[in-house]
């Protein structure tokens, strides 16, 4: 009711003292970068993205350990690299290998190096990695997100960023060596209702040599039986690593709406699962050997 509101009676003081609970707040407002200064941290500078990419700890990570893997140890050969677009927001996605995500960085550590603008990859991660105490922090600092939709849609749609997702999930890691580079079904992440609902490409990468390099041997136990953690070898084998990256699949000229179409999310799901492993038993009847590629 109007008696009720204080700017009708300004002699009740009421305006008088909200304006003077108000002005602490406004004269805050102003040296706000002054205070994100003294905020606690390891990196003064605060090269840390909305996501905690940090750009500092994902260089050295680049120029040390990464870049070792990549051009020393596991000699990593991209192809196709041009199938990134340049500009704007694209979902890669490829088969899962490894008992450790080693592929995911190999894959981002290809797009650094070979791409013509050496532009980031995040890397959609499961809850599994992400509640881990200190790895979920390491990998966070190095790019990973959780695979949630919501920050799928704002990196894809909103910050054209190029995102990596492994749909088949934890069952991949978890196969038997017998079974390498046989997909799983492409359950585990809902990629292409993702890519749709972003208007992005999709681009599919064929990843070959994670399986022997990083091959599981078990499971650790009793943390392995609650979490679903892979036994792997500790230090990745010399496998010859080989990433092809294919062309991409458009997803904007499908109508309005096309990620509630279930039956085309689910040809779309299926037609790109067929297309990488038809690619993954192309590499592998051509490479002389494991670890000569």
């Amino acid at each position: 009711m109007s008696e009720d509101r204080p700017d009708e009676f300004p002699e009740t003081g009421v305006t008088a003292e909200l304006a003077r609970v108000d002005a602490p707040a406004a004269e805050l407002a102003e040296p706000e970068d002054a205070f994100r200064a003294q905020l606690p941290g390891l990196e003064p500078e605060r090269h840390v993205t909305d996501w905690g990419r940090s750009e500092r700890l994902t260089s050295v990570a680049d120029a040390t350990v990464i870049g070792f893997l990549y051009h020393y140890w596991l000699r990593v050969e991209a192809e196709g690299v041009r199938n990134i677009p340049a500009k704007g927001g694209a979902l890669l996605v490829a088969n899962r290998a490894g008992a450790l995500p080693l592929d995911g960085a190999m894959i981002a550590k290809a797009v650094r190096e070979e791409h013509r603008l050496a532009r980031p990859v995040h890397l959609a991660t499961s809850r599994t990695y992400s509640e881990l105490p200190g790895l979920g922090m390491v990998v966070t600092k190095l790019g990973g997100v959780l695979a949630h939709p919501a920050n799928l849609q704002r990196l894809l749609f909103d910050e054209h960023q190029l995102v990596l997702a492994f749909p088949e999930g934890a069952p991949a890691a978890q196969k038997p060596l017998r079974w390498r580079y046989r997909l799983r079904s492409f359950d585990a992440v809902p990629f292409v209702a993702t890519a749709l609902r972003a208007r992005v490409p999709i681009v599919p990468v064929a990843v070959l040599g994670a399986e022997e390099a990083m091959p599981r041997l078990g499971t650790l136990a009793p943390l392995g039986r609650r979490l679903r953690l892979p036994l792997g070898t500790g230090l990745p084998l010399p496998a010859k690593f080989r990433l092809r990256f294919l062309e991409p699949v458009a997803t904007d000229d499908l109508g309005e709406a096309p990620w509630r179409d279930r039956e085309l999310v689910a040809r779309l799901r299926d037609d790109i699962r067929a297309l990488i492993q038809e690619n993954l038993f192309e590499m592998v009847a051509s490479r002389r050997s494991v670890w000569l590629g």
